[in-house]
């Protein structure tokens, strides 16, 4: 009898650390899984992907979009068990975060609990008018568009630029901005950062300029920049703009005609679009149109306060974005019979 008590006494100690055996087994199994799961990156499809997380989601509710938005297949206890080991478990932010091909649980969280969240960018085009500019504006994903039914007037004043008119007044660059901004944000950051850019070019200017603000500064670089195909050619023509108005010669360019145009614009500008006279035609009233035709960039700013030296006083479009520059009045006729009538000798 007491042999088989100590046979059953040792069979099941046997049983015991089987079962510990088979406890530690599969405790060592789940902390390498969980170890794989929080290094492995998540199924994601193609750049581009985000997900979106409502404001005062759970955490639950958290890892539940991300299963059903399908980049992860993971137990729920794994996400809690990764946001306890991280401590962000009740630190995650609301808001669009970027899901890019690569990324693994753990830099997901990291994120989350960082407010990384997803940036677009818009950008502003060099020669945009302000009217191109509000189309865009109108155009951008997830940008709340607090400018739509506010004419021109009432977007200066809610930017804080009451009276002044918009056209030229913000800068081309890139803008970022995520989910819930506004367009109004947008165009109060474009429009201080001209305000900034203008003083300071402004304050470094050539000498001798025959412009008399900074406004005029920013009306001429418009022009400049609407007539410019060439980058390498803004402070020729910037050159040739500021020597017309020392000469007191009318500016005679065709976008500002263009402008003053509008609607009536179609493509072509005729010999009678040339002797109409609108406000914005330099070919009928001297110095420099009223306002900005255009959104100059930085470049076309540089170049006007800093024109190139020369003696040209006329340019003519060559047909491939540059032009051709002339100091009188006989060779560019030359020059415009060559390059635009196409009756070169």
């Amino acid at each position: 009898m007491n042999q088989h008590r100590t046979r059953g006494r040792a069979l099941g100690r046997g049983l015991m650390w089987l079962a510990m055996l088979a406890l530690v087994a599969a405790a060592a199994w789940g902390w390498h899984d969980f170890n794989r799961f929080a290094r492995t990156p998540l199924q994601v499809a193609a750049t581009g992907d985000h997900i979106d997380i409502a404001r005062g989601s759970s955490f639950k509710t958290i890892v539940a979009d991300l299963r059903q938005h399908g980049v992860t297949r993971a137990h729920p206890l794994y996400w809690r068990m990764l946001a306890e080991q991280m401590r962000v478990a009740g630190k995650l932010h609301a808001g669009e975060y970027a899901l890019t091909p690569g990324i693994t649980p753990r830099a997901l969280l990291t994120n989350m609990a960082a407010g990384r969240v997803l940036q677009r960018n818009l950008t502003i085009v060099d020669g945009w008018t302000f009217q191109e500019l509000r189309q865009a504006l109108a155009r951008a994903e997830k940008l709340k568009h607090d400018s739509s039914g506010l004419d021109d007037a009432a977007v200066m004043q809610r930017i804080g630029a009451a009276g002044e008119n918009p056209e030229g007044r913000f800068l081309p660059e890139t803008y970022a901005y995520v989910k819930g901004d506004s367009d109004l944000d947008i165009l109060r950051r474009a429009h201080e950062a001209m305000v900034k850019t203008l003083a300071s070019l402004w304050a470094g200017r050539a000498p001798d300029l025959p412009l008399a603000t900074p406004y005029d500064a920013l009306i001429l670089a418009s022009i400049v920049e609407k007539e410019t195909g060439k980058p390498d050619e803004r402070a020729q023509i910037a050159g040739v703009f500021v020597r017309r108005l020392r000469h007191h010669m009318l500016l005679q360019t065709d976008p500002t005609v263009i402008y003053g145009m509008g609607a009536r614009y179609a493509g072509n500008i005729r010999r009678s679009d040339l002797t109409t006279d609108t406000p914005y035609n330099t070919y009928t009233r001297p110095g420099l149109p009223p306002t900005p035709i255009a959104l100059p960039g930085k470049a076309a700013l540089q170049a006007t306060l800093h024109p190139a030296a020369g003696d040209a006083l006329y340019f003519v479009a060559r047909g491939d974005g540059g032009h051709v520059f002339s100091s009188t009045l006989a060779e560019h006729n030359r020059n415009v019979d060559c390059y635009q009538r196409k009756r070169c000798p």
